[in-house]
C-alpha cells in the first residue's frame, strides 16, 4: 500500500524557515521522482517542487524558486523541503506525492503570519 506521511509544518513569522519531511512506503522509492504540492485555503492544489530519482534534477514553481530547496534520502525513503524566507502567501497545507500513484498523504500545515 502506497503511503506518504508529511511532517515539519508549523507557525512561522515572515522571513522565517521551516523544513518539511515526507516518509514514503509501499513502492520502490529510489527510482521514482517525488514532488511537493500545496493547497491554500479556497485555492486549487498547486505544484511546488519536484526531484528525480537520483536527486540530481530538481524543478521548482516560479513562486518558490530561490527560496525552497527539495532533497531526498533514498536510504531512508524520504524527501525534504527546506523553505527559507517564508512569505504569508506560502501559507498552505503541504503534501508530498509520487505522481505514478494516486495516493495522497494527510499533509502538513504551514502558516506564515506575524
Amino acid at each position: 500500500q502506497v503511503q506518504f506521511v508529511e511532517s515539519g509544518g508549523g507557525l512561522v513569522q515572515p522571513g522565517g524557515s521551516l523544513r518539511l519531511s515526507c516518509a514514503a512506503s509501499g513502492f520502490i522509492f529510489g527510482v521514482r521522482a517525488m514532488s511537493w504540492y500545496r493547497q491554500a485555503p479556497g485555492a486549487e492544489r498547486e505544484f511546488v517542487a519536484r526531484i528525480d530519482g537520483t536527486g540530481r534534477r530538481k524543478d521548482y514553481a516560479d513562486s518558490v524558486k530561490g527560496r525552497f530547496t527539495i532533497s531526498r534520502d533514498n536510504n531512508k525513503k524520504m524527501i525534504f523541503l527546506q523553505m527559507n524566507n517564508l512569505k504569508p502567501e506560502d501559507t498552505a497545507v503541504y503534501y508530498c506525492k509520487c505522481n505514478e500513484y494516486t495516493a495522497w498523504g494527510q499533509g502538513t500545515q504551514v502558516t506564515v503570519d506575524s
